[in-house]
């Protein structure tokens, strides 16, 4: 408990610094050597969005809680990796923040996006009630698959984004779903069944060409998460090399996980340890000033991101990719291709063209789970319960 309230001034001296290796340190895609860049990796690692607990925000559903200290953490590192799917999306992975510099108006609308009030897409208000839906009681830690389903549901309303979420079950990646997913803009032939481009339509306060380029486009940009369970109380060390290569792959935004009930979102690696932002700080909720301008600096990790053994790591993840173009798609499935002829590594999940006739996936119509199968799922997924686990396992 006394970790999750230390502030955010406290914890900042208390980082080690990157270790000097000659092995490389890989971040969301990008690799670099720590004797040549290491302020390039620091400034990479800064840029992330860092989601921490909060406290004297309003009231999640008018009178609930105030702060999500000691139950939020999972719900946080969802924030953080779906804010990474933004951030390629309107920003690219090349943006970099840096303290003091006036950014552009896209990042403050995605900053805007998790920003802790009832209205904002992703908050933490919108996840705790909509996981309601999901089983979870406002106030209850999630699994990696919990926050992932609700993140599906809430982006169905970020139509500045327009994302199409899927959701992999079962360990299984089916390509075709996928296709028909990311192919639903397919421009229409009917006048009215497609409002015209002229016509006065609001996309949620953001600018209507925005909206109009994305409904006529032939791929909707695609955030792909992936529940895994990577080993019974541990993690399996012949899957350690596969989810290395998922850090390198162009296409990573991260992973969450961490250890039982305290989760973490993972960026990168170097060596045998993992790179993560670890939410667990609690920090006052931030309001816009007297300018209307964001006060955004709390929102980036300024010190040296934490790191832990891989073999550490709860086997319970989810593991996500951002595919902005139908290439960005076709390059991953040959990476995953490959990562199957590496010698030691133990594929992760399925890749296959059709759904398998001996799986039944609800996602296939982009939907999800009903309730029996949410509830099976998260008893699977959640960390917590670990006497199902073995049982099923």
């Amino acid at each position: 408990l006394l970790l999750a309230t230390l502030t955010y001034d406290t914890l900042r001296f208390e980082y080690e610094d990157f270790p000097e290796t000659k092995e490389p340190v890989w971040i969301l895609g990008r690799k670099y050597s720590v004797f040549t860049e290491k302020e390039e990796i620091l400034l990479d690692v800064t840029s992330r969005f860092w989601f921490t607990y909060r406290k004297n925000f309003p009231a999640i559903g008018g009178t609930g809680p105030t702060s999500d200290t000691g139950w939020g953490c999972m719900l946080r590192c969802g924030q953080m990796i779906f804010a990474q799917a933004l951030v390629c999306r309107h920003l690219g992975r090349d943006w970099r923040w840096i303290k003091g510099k006036r950014q552009m108006d896209n990042y403050f609308n995605v900053l805007n996006a998790f920003i802790d009030k009832k209205d904002s897409y992703y908050s933490i208000h919108q996840i705790a009630q909509m996981g309601v839906g999901e089983g979870k009681s406002i106030g209850q830690w999630y699994g990696p698959n919990t926050v992932a389903q609700v993140l599906k549901k809430l982006a169905t309303f970020d139509t500045w984004s327009s994302l199409a979420v899927h959701i992999a079950m079962d360990n299984t990646v089916v390509m075709e779903e996928i296709r028909r997913l990311c192919q639903s803009n397919l421009p229409c032939a009917g006048a009215a069944a497609c409002p015209s481009v002229e016509s006065d339509v609001l996309y949620n306060g953001y600018p209507e060409e925005a909206g109009v380029r994305d409904r006529l486009s032939l791929w909707k940009p695609l955030v792909l998460l992936i529940p895994l369970r990577l080993g019974l109380t541990e993690i399996n060390e012949a899957y350690i090399e596969t989810l290395k290569h998922c850090f390198m792959m162009p296409q990573s935004l991260g992973v969450i996980g961490g250890k039982p009930n305290s989760a973490h979102y993972f960026i990168g690696y170097v060596g045998e340890e993992l790179i993560y932002l670890d939410p667990h700080t609690t920090q006052p909720a931030v309001e816009p000033n007297d300018s209307s301008c964001l006060p955004d600096e709390s929102f980036h990790c300024q010190h040296p991101p934490c790191r832990m053994s891989i073999a550490e790591l709860d086997p319970s993840i989810a593991v996500g990719f951002f595919c902005n173009t139908e290439e960005d798609f076709n390059d991953w499935c040959q990476q995953i291709k490959k990562l199957s002829l590496v010698k030691g590594a133990l594929p992760m999940f399925e890749l296959v063209e059709r759904q398998p006739s001996h799986l039944s996936n609800p996602d296939i119509l982009n939907l999800t789970p009903d309730s029996s199968d949410t509830d099976r799922l998260e008893r699977f997924f959640d960390s917590e319960d670990e006497d199902f686990e073995i049982l099923s396992l």
